[in-house]
């Protein structure tokens, strides 16, 4: 970075947009008192239903902010005014891929958390000379969008707090496995397959288990379920990175993973370089449980089960998934944006 631009300790102004269920990214103050009220009429149905309220994106974009608040930054949220009366000045715009069309501004733009579309409509996007950076979860998901978007793309995780999270290890258990079902496509011969031969196993060996369905239950419904259960069964083909997964990891409760490393969503797979290699647990050692695949399910059952009380969960996302850390990353590509001499935006 040229020494000109703003050192790497100081404090910087962030701009960030947001556009999704739970906040959406509009100017008039009509619109967004309108939308206001619909995202709360939401969260108010789907918190009454025992669904999830907050999405994958937003719990990333919550993450991501309150990460560059730890670094010392001010973070300003869809704040169309300021960008507008400062095109120079960078901004970071993120959920869902309507925000593409709602923040259409002439900023320096860095995407991400969120969805910038399918990799064509995302590499005619980046193809615009103020689009920068990319931001994607994942190495693997990094992979699939860079023949479209090309070395704009960057790997930047969300940043799971621990400190916020529970260690449950030691809390009284009821229930040997908790298997959480979020298996997505071809569920017909999937389910079958995966899950209740899994069930199936875990009767023979006398074993109880509990099942959450992906989507149908709320956040603290799934803490307590971590809570009394000893291990967790993943079941999903493919993550980007796999919040709820890793938010078990954090709290210590040991992951027995489905990976067959192979994409699976059909609307995906006309995109995906024949060599893609995918992962439904991206960020996983040999600290957080064991992986296994439909060749080999019940021996790597035996072998996750036998070494239950060595696992360390909690210590591997401490050390490779801290807020900080994963806000640095993000920090470091904005700061590279601002312009030589550049005052941080008033007000």
């Amino acid at each position: 970075m040229p020494p000109d631009r703003q050192p790497a300790g100081a404090a910087a102004t962030i701009l960030l947009f947001y556009d999704g269920y739970e906040l959406k990214a509009r100017e008039a103050w009509g619109a967004r008192l309108y939308h206001r009220g619909r995202s709360l009429a939401r969260a108010i149905w789907r918190r009454a239903r025992g669904k999830q309220v907050a999405t994958g994106f937003h719990a990333a974009f919550v993450a991501l902010a309150d990460g560059l608040r730890q670094l010392g930054c001010v973070v300003r949220i869809n704040d169309f005014a300021t960008a507008r009366a400062r095109p120079d000045y960078p901004i970071g715009i993120a959920g869902y891929p309507s925000v593409l069309q709602e923040v259409d501004l002439p900023n320096p733009v860095i995407f991400g958390p969120g969805d910038p579309g399918y990799p064509d409509t995302a590499g005619a996007w980046a193809r615009r000379p103020n689009v920068m950076r990319i931001i994607q979860p994942s190495d693997w998901f990094v992979d699939y969008y860079r023949p479209y978007c090309g070395d704009k793309m960057l790997r930047c995780p969300v940043g799971i707090d621990v400190a916020a999270l529970p260690d449950v290890r030691d809390a009284a258990k009821q229930v040997d496995v908790l298997i959480y079902d979020k298996i997505r496509w071809h569920q017909a011969e999937r389910v079958p397959a995966v899950r209740d031969r899994l069930v199936r196993k875990l009767e023979a060996d006398g074993r109880s288990y509990a099942i959450l369905h992906y989507g149908g239950h709320t956040q603290p419904a799934y803490f307590a379920a971590l809570r009394r259960s000893r291990a967790m069964a993943f079941l999903c083909e493919h993550e980007t990175q796999g919040l709820a997964c890793e938010e078990a990891l954090a709290m210590n409760v040991p992951v027995f993973a489905w990976e067959e490393g192979a994409l699976v969503d059909p609307r995906q797979l006309p995109f995906a370089a024949p060599d893609l290699k995918v992962s439904s647990v991206p960020y996983f050692d040999e600290n957080c449980g064991l992986t296994f695949s439909l060749a080999d399910m019940e021996e790597r059952w035996e072998t996750f089960w036998g070494a239950l009380d060595g696992y360390r969960p909690r210590a591997y996302i401490e050390r490779t998934l801290r807020p900080a850390d994963a806000a640095r990353v993000y920090l470091d590509a904005y700061r590279a944006l601002i312009p030589a001499q550049s005052v941080p935006p008033s007000g």
